[in-house]
């Protein structure tokens, strides 16, 4: 007897709920936000052969659909507390829905967030999360911000996700201990959803890296009406990365590969220590790679320098969803 709907439901998707009047089960859900909070919400869409393998592992397709969501809430500086889901299935195939539950709703405890409904249907597979969390009023990180003079801070290092799918085009060849690594780096994102809270204050502008850093990078720029200056050298590589980088593969991964899920940031030089001690509060590394600028009309709004100085010809800026 096939499995329907809502007993698809009612099976995986329907947990305890913390911060929420009313959850699943009902036509709509409600929730109630802390006084002196303001409402933020993000939403995502992961397709299949677009997004990720047809073949992906359920469980980790799971924590992806959400890590790639709380990372949004990290990048506004909001505390996430509520998610939907929709998802688009092929054929009601228990084991997939239960292996991708287990990975979407061990993210979801990780980071105490309650899901609160959603919708299921047959269909080409398909992954539709929408989050919301809670920022002070009038706290939350934004794009718009950053001013001449201000530091560019990267979280963590980039690049190993987009390594990763490099190996699986072929483009690039690694050792069986540097794809794990790296298949970690694309397939179990980690949001650094206790930076982007730490950094309220602090930042100037943020964004979460996952179109890849020159792509992220040049909306702060556009939404500020600022220029950049980077330095290669200075943008942080893992130790598998930093082995490939005169390869073409391995310096586009790292600049404008994606799948990353840091931070990019921008704050003011004075804010330079207290940035840096976040690193032992957070224990995410933190760097800084450049410089924000101002900006004249008919000059690059972003500069990439050598490590001898010489600026970098940008072919690629970052991934296009439409492409």
């Amino acid at each position: 007897m096939a499995t329907s709907e809502f007993e698809l439901i009612r099976r995986y998707f329907t947990h305890r709920t913390r911060h929420t009047l009313l959850g699943v089960g009902d036509d709509a859900a409600l929730v109630k936000v802390r006084p002196g909070h303001d409402l933020v919400i993000s939403a995502d869409m992961l397709v299949a052969g677009r997004h990720f393998l047809r073949n992906a592992e359920p469980r980790l397709l799971g924590h992806k659909a959400l890590a790639v969501n709380l990372s949004d809430m990290a990048a506004m500086g909001a505390t996430p507390r509520w998610a939907t889901l929709a998802l688009a299935l092929p054929a009601a195939d228990t084991n997939w829905v239960k292996n991708f539950s287990r990975g979407f709703m061990a993210l979801a405890r990780r980071f105490d967030v309650d899901l609160i409904g959603g919708d299921t249907t047959r269909g080409p597979l398909n992954i539709c999360v929408q989050i919301m969390g809670e920022a002070k009023s009038g706290k939350s990180l934004r794009r718009a911000g950053a001013r001449a003079g201000d530091d560019i801070w990267v979280s963590g290092t980039l690049g190993d996700a987009a390594l990763e799918l490099a190996a699986l085009k072929r483009r690039i060849t690694l050792t069986p201990a540097e794809r794990t690594w790296c298949a970690a780096r694309l397939h179990t994102p980690i949001p650094r959803v206790g930076l982007g809270l730490a950094l309220r204050g602090l930042a100037s502008s943020a964004i979460d890296v996952s179109d890849g850093l020159l792509a992220d990078l040049g909306h702060i720029l556009d939404c500020s009406g600022v220029g950049a200056e980077i330095h290669l050298a200075a943008v942080p590589a893992s130790a598998v990365l930093q082995r490939y980088l005169d390869r073409v593969a391995a310096c586009s991964a790292l600049l404008a590969g994606g799948d990353d899920y840091e931070l990019c940031f921008t704050a003011p030089r004075a804010a330079r220590r207290k940035i840096e001690r976040l690193e032992s509060s957070t224990r995410v590394r933190v760097t800084r790679i450049g410089e924000i600028r101002s900006h004249r009309l008919r000059t690059p709004r972003l500069i990439v320098r050598a490590p001898d100085g010489v600026p970098l010809r940008v072919v690629r800026g970052g991934y296009d969803h439409f492409g």
